[in-house]
């Protein structure tokens, strides 16, 4: 777990992944014949097969969500403007790490009256992601000297293992590019051109993938993500997408893209040739980079492979450590099967 908990605490906000890129790019360089950065900033890295065979791309984002400074006030306050999606419930009382002139810590609340003295009706308005401010324990000349509007701020959350399950900030989506380098580790005989991609910008609307598969124009997409795992109280079984400890989650559909059914019936058959437990996924909003891949030139068939995970966009999300295990293998036996498919509709 140790890589994992380098991925999930290296900052890397939509647009400023330029440390989290230099970590996965040292990763894959082991492990692949060639990598590259493009113009957007994905992280492309071949790994050749057998001459003129299928290009297969997988794709895992690289960007967390967070913030950006927009302001410093009068009084070494940073006001902010978030960078992809947040629930205000989830913010109160946080710490944050914000990449200035150096990294400095601070403390994320609402400007909003203490609770002591909050009227009845102040305490039943909702909060609003603009409520939110950053606290440097600076002065307002201090704070102008080390940060800049557009500078990144994220969420500080120290990863943690616990059970059977581990914790962190940002394993949506460092949990997907995991079990990509975890899955190029595994992989043995292959036929087809395997292009893994460390995408950016997927959190603000697909970008890096749509970037990324105009340049490789893939045969196969596959995605690497997580997904809602509805599992705990005060949720229904009808409403569960997965759980937690049923194994790698093999995608349906989603709001951005409907996998290719010949690919699933393929996914779904490895999985239980090869023993890797596994479950199924539609999941009713929310997307991953297959909805882009998919669209690009003429188009190609496409699946996402999904980590389960509980309280997704908060700073403590948390997988089980067999299912991201699981995820990674089913990964691999695809990569070395994907040339006996035929997926054409």
């Amino acid at each position: 777990m140790q890589l994992l908990k380098r991925l999930t605490q290296t900052p890397g906000i939509s647009g400023r992944e330029e440390r989290i890129r230099a970590l996965i790019k040292d990763e894959l360089a082991k492990l692949t014949d060639q990598v590259w950065v493009d113009a957007l900033g994905n992280v492309i890295a071949h790994k050749k097969g057998k001459e003129g065979g299928k290009k297969v791309m997988i794709s895992g984002h690289m960007d967390e969500i967070g913030f950006i400074v927009s302001q410093v006030d009068e009084k070494g306050f940073l006001r902010l403007s978030p960078v992809g999606g947040h629930d205000p419930r989830n913010m109160v009382a946080q710490r944050v790490y914000v990449q200035g002139r150096k990294d400095l810590r601070g403390v994320l609340m609402p400007a909003i009256k203490p609770v002591h003295l909050l009227t009845p009706d102040e305490a039943k308005a909702p909060l609003k992601v603009s409520d939110f401010y950053v606290d440097l324990g600076l002065t307002s000349e201090e704070a102008q000297k080390l940060v800049r509007p557009g500078d990144p701020v994220t969420l500080d959350r120290d990863f943690i293992e616990f059970g059977a399950n581990v914790s962190a900030k940002a394993m949506d989506d460092r949990a997907g590019v995991w079990v990509m380098i975890e899955a190029l580790r595994l992989v043995q005989e292959h036929q087809v051109d395997i292009y893994a991609v460390a995408s950016v910008q997927e959190e603000v609307g697909l970008r890096g993938a749509t970037a990324g598969a105009y340049g490789i124009r893939p045969d196969i997409g596959v995605a690497l993500d997580v997904t809602l795992a509805v599992d705990g109280p005060g949720s229904s079984k009808q409403h569960q997408v997965t759980a937690l400890g049923e194994g790698a989650a093999i995608k349906i559909m989603d709001s951005a893209s409907i996998s290719n059914y010949k690919l699933v019936d393929f996914v779904r058959s490895l999985a239980e040739e090869n023993q890797v437990k596994y479950q199924m996924e539609i999941l009713p909003r929310g997307g991953t980079d297959a909805g882009a891949i998919e669209r690009v030139q003429a188009g190609c068939p496409v699946i996402t492979l999904s980590v389960p995970t509980r309280y997704v966009h908060s700073n403590v999300e948390t997988i089980n450590k067999e299912d991201l295990g699981n995820t990674a293998l089913l990964l691999a036996k695809f990569l070395e099967q994907a040339h006996t498919g035929d997926f054409a509709l």
